[in-house]
């Protein structure tokens, strides 16, 4: 072997265990908040830094105005777990659960009102552009999106029968769906059609999130994470290694871009990631709880919040 062959050999070794020099290590400044419950939080989101919901089993809803300093129930009128909300604005909102239920409130979380779902399959995430657009997934293949504010909720059809769990739009055409049996559909048409994606799994993708018209992520179980460049003609396997304060492959539940380089993934056991270079490296996080993360939410880039067992209500802050 010759001197120089030896150095090539060398330096390959130590590169192809080593980050970017510009990939450092982002540190995240958390802090527990006391939810007054027990029951675990499946869902939380904030409009802005001071104004937010959580959501969870027995029907339970929390508001809080002081960016969770305190948070105080409202009445649900369900006993049904719930496990996701979103506001389209400060009054606006909807929440979903168990056995097709579909909540909508007009002033900021006060007071709820039945919507009827058409549909007993239970249902698992919702997400509005306007106070007027939405969809709803869940159970079955369930895809329902509304143009009237959930006065009426339209069956679009998914092509499938697994469980759907995330839905995110990037604007009225283009949006993603993903659930169970490796399911990730995308659409261009807001929903009128939907195009089942071949990837290499089939696993339970948790949730998915648009980063661009052609770009978008997805996660779910034992680490799973996959990323898609080009409209989902190629999705890239980003699944995160057994890291360092775990026995095995940790499942992946939600996941959240604030630009084109923050990104965020929480999971179970408390598990926290976080990206600043697009997702090209991820680092864990020290997380304060070990209670499974099921929500997550970032009215901006600076606030963050997540939800999980226990009534867990941590706030996260770049550094």
């Amino acid at each position: 072997m010759t001197m120089r062959l030896r150095v090539v050999l060398l330096l390959a070794i130590v590169f192809a265990g080593s980050r970017p020099v510009d990939a450092a290590e982002p540190h995240v400044l958390q802090a527990a908040q006391k939810s007054g419950t027990e029951a675990t939080l499946m869902g939380i989101h904030f409009r802005n830094p001071h104004l937010g919901w959580a959501v969870g089993t027995g029907g339970i809803i929390l508001k809080t105005t002081d960016g969770g300093r305190r948070w105080r129930p409202v009445t649900s009128g369900t006993t049904s777990q719930i496990t996701s909300v979103f506001f389209a604005d400060a009054q606006h909102g909807w929440v979903v659960g168990a056995n097709g239920i579909i909540l909508h409130s007009k002033d900021g979380g006060e007071k709820w009102h039945l919507q009827n779902s058409g549909t007993q399959s239970p249902l698992y995430g919702v997400y509005f552009l306007t106070a007027s657009i939405g969809w709803v997934v869940g159970g079955a293949g369930t895809i329902l999106s509304t143009d009237d504010g959930g006065a009426h909720w339209i069956d679009q059809p998914s092509g499938t029968n697994a469980i759907l769990y995330g839905v995110h739009f990037l604007d009225e055409a283009h949006g993603g769906v993903s659930g169970a049996l490796g399911t990730i559909l995308l659409t261009e048409d807001g929903g009128k059609t939907w195009r089942g994606q071949e990837i290499r799994s089939a696993g339970t993708f948790f949730d998915i999130v648009l980063t661009g018209p052609t770009d978008a992520w997805t996660v779910g179980n034992a680490g799973a994470m996959f990323q898609t460049q080009d409209g989902g003609n190629r999705w890239i396997d980003r699944t995160l290694p057994c890291a360092r304060t775990c026995s095995r492959l940790t499942d992946l539940l939600r996941i959240r871009f604030t630009d084109d380089k923050s990104g965020w993934v929480i999971g179970e056991h408390g598990a926290i990631y976080r990206t600043t270079d697009a997702g090209f490296s991820w680092f864990e996080q020290t997380s304060k709880s070990k209670r499974s993360l099921y929500g997550l939410t970032f009215p901006d880039s600076a606030h963050g919040w997540a939800s999980g067992e226990h009534g867990t209500i941590l706030t996260l802050a770049p550094q």
